[in-house]
């Protein structure tokens, strides 16, 4: 059992600094002086300054976060309500229909998504830019925002609703009251993994933005395909901060919700 426990460890180390050494080798040499990554000469601030003079890049950056918040709220109060559905439809066979069409979506690879949507809005008649990249992004945040509401549901004891209703509670009441109180924590997962999910997007908005209008990760891309620069360095340094910081919210959110709930029990 001791030599398993230092097998098991011995892997997850190998993991972590096979995923996390290319990232913090990135954030070392957003530091240099030099406008290379071969050789580093001295720390300086220098690149981090001209990511924030870079107009063009604050502008695509408001409008990375302005996506990323409007469809992370839609695809939650969509996402909530669609949980909501299958968990309380009766037919067994509809549920598990309306689950397998909410995970096809999660497992499809991003690239047939994009171009779907891509043939979509090139039907339809949408122009390329703001709402055909925020449609996008709402359509597969919604299923991760199921997948992270549904299991909290499924948990809740019948008994709590039965309860409610013997006191005399509606059914607004049971909602605002009971349900929605209760899988807090799963809704609060839902938003985060959607925001998350929006601001690292790549592929899927690749196909559907147009010109005049970019996303963090598609202009970090065409930047990577001109050559090298720092600049790119420094940014995606400040975007695995921003992720750091939005994975401790959600975790502090969590605890904090976690201990009301417990002293409630009590």
């Amino acid at each position: 059992m001791k030599r398993k426990w230092k097998l098991s460890h011995l892997y997850l180390m190998i993991v972590f600094v096979i995923l996390y050494a290319p990232i913090f080798y990135l954030i070392y040499y957003s530091f240099n002086k030099a406008d290379n990554m071969h050789h580093f000469t001295g720390v300086t601030w220098k690149w981090y300054k001209e990511v924030f003079q870079d107009t063009r890049l604050m502008i695509i950056v408001l409008n990375t976060l302005v996506i990323a918040l409007l469809a992370s709220v839609i695809s939650t109060i969509i996402g909530v309500m669609g949980a909501l559905a299958i968990r309380y439809v009766k037919s067994r066979y509809v549920k598990n229909t309306l689950l397998s069409l909410n995970n096809v979506l999660i497992v499809s690879p991003d690239v047939i998504i994009g171009a779907s949507f891509l043939i979509l809005f090139t039907i339809v008649g949408i122009k390329l830019g703001f709402s055909s990249v925020l449609i996008s992004h709402i359509a597969f945040c919604v299923p991760i925002v199921v997948i992270m509401v549904l299991p909290k549901l499924q948990e809740m004891s019948p008994t709590l609703l039965d309860a409610a209703r013997d006191l005399g509670a509606s059914q607004w009441d049971v909602l605002s009251k009971v349900i929605l109180p209760y899988i807090t924590p799963g809704i609060f997962a839902g938003f985060f993994m959607a925001l998350t999910y929006s601001l690292d997007d790549f592929a899927v908005t690749f196909f559907v933005t147009g010109n005049g209008f970019s996303t963090l990760s598609v202009e970090i891309y065409s930047r990577a395909r001109q050559g090298i620069s720092l600049t790119i360095n420094a940014l995606s340094s400040l975007l695995f901060l921003f992720s750091i910081v939005l994975v401790i919210g959600y975790y502090v959110i969590n605890l904090r919700q976690n201990r009301v709930n417990g002293m409630g029990d009590k």
